[in-house]
């Protein structure tokens, strides 16, 4: 009995072992056209839905998972100016915003619901990524040319405070139980850390020419990957050390990136330049990247449209999404391990 006991152990460990070194699949499920340039991507905090902002449309798309196809445009207050960039849900507060750089506003709709709420002045120049600090209540939103975060008072609306960064700030999220907050600069080749309490700067590194547009966290906040277009690298930082411990080299102009499992970190593309306009068609289609960060390598790429822009996976992980920014597209892809 003591034996089989232990050949029973065994073999369960054996089987925990298979299931915890399983590698993700990637099943196509369709592309899906929406509006013009959509610049991000978002899943809705019930997965129901994907919410696309965009760059050069009147608005926000919305895309139904169930339906498979956009259901509804909607249309902010000052919609005419176009310019839409990024979205946030904020689900304690049964919230959705959105940029929107040509005006420096960010809007509130409602969700469920996507009903308009307020509007909120950043009081920074050309406004791009936004986060949520639930200790201090705030919002944060980077700007791209008046060099500064806007940090908002979620009840009031009010800014609170504009932290100077370096030059063309972009992605950023918050550490040490949401007491620090990490800037990435595109055009500073900077990654910064500021206090919550202070807003003063506490360290930051500094990489030659870098061009870094989004970062992530693993669950346990110990170690972040940033995307840099320029060198065209993803960047592994140890944010207890705050040192750069890995480059794992990509694909032509890595930009959002999410992680899958705390391991299987997926980078979107958008691949070279067109030599007369980085705003025109890429000359080749871009690509999606997924890297193995436990074995650090490259596990597989999925091809993309033209211009592979926003990625993100939904809540409970087994959906991906990205745009095709050139094509005025979303790919689904269903995931399986």
């Amino acid at each position: 009995m003591k034996r089989f006991c232990i050949c029973l152990s065994l073999v369960f460990a054996a089987l925990l072992c298979f299931a915890q070194h399983q590698k993700p699949g990637f099943e196509k499920i369709g592309v899906y056209s929406c509006g013009k340039q959509p610049k991000q991507v978002i899943f809705s905090p019930d997965s129901k839905f994907v919410v696309l902002p965009l760059l050069e449309d009147e608005g926000f798309d919305i895309f139904s998972i169930e339906q498979k196809k956009v259901i509804k445009r909607i249309e902010p207050p000052e919609h005419k100016k176009l310019g839409f960039a990024e979205g946030l849900f904020v689900p304690s507060k049964q919230a959705f915003f959105v940029s929107q750089m040509t005006t420096g506003n960010i809007y509130e709709y409602s969700y469920p619901g996507f009903e308009y709420r307020r509007t909120i002045a950043t009081k920074g120049t050309w406004s791009k990524f936004i986060a949520y600090n639930p200790k201090y209540d705030v919002l944060v939103v980077s700007n791209w040319v008046s060099n500064d975060v806007s940090v908002i008072d979620f009840s009031t609306g009010n800014v609170k405070k504009l932290i100077k960064t370096k030059a063309a700030p972009r992605g950023m999220t918050f550490i040490e139980d949401d007491e620090t907050l990490v800037v990435l600069s595109f055009d500073g080749g900077t990654i910064q850390k500021f206090s919550m309490k202070t807003y003063e700067l506490i360290d930051s590194i500094y990489i030659e020419n870098a061009a870094m547009r989004h970062i992530v966290t693993d669950s346990a906040k110990t170690k972040a990957w940033i995307s840099d277009m320029y060198h065209a690298d993803v960047l592994e930082l140890n944010l207890k050390t705050f040192k750069i411990e890995k480059k794992y080299h990509v694909f032509s102009n890595p930009n959002t990136i999410d992680l899958l499992g705390d391991r299987y970190l997926c980078v979107s593309c958008r691949g070279p330049n067109n030599k007369q306009d980085y705003t025109k068609r890429s000359p080749v289609n871009g690509k999606i990247i997924v890297i193995d960060t436990a074995e650090k390598k490259h596990l597989c790429e999925i091809p993309g449209g033209n211009q592979p822009t926003g990625l993100a996976l939904s809540p409970n992980q087994d959906m991906l999404v990205f745009s095709d920014f050139q094509d005025a597209a979303l790919e689904l892809y269903k995931i399986s391990f």
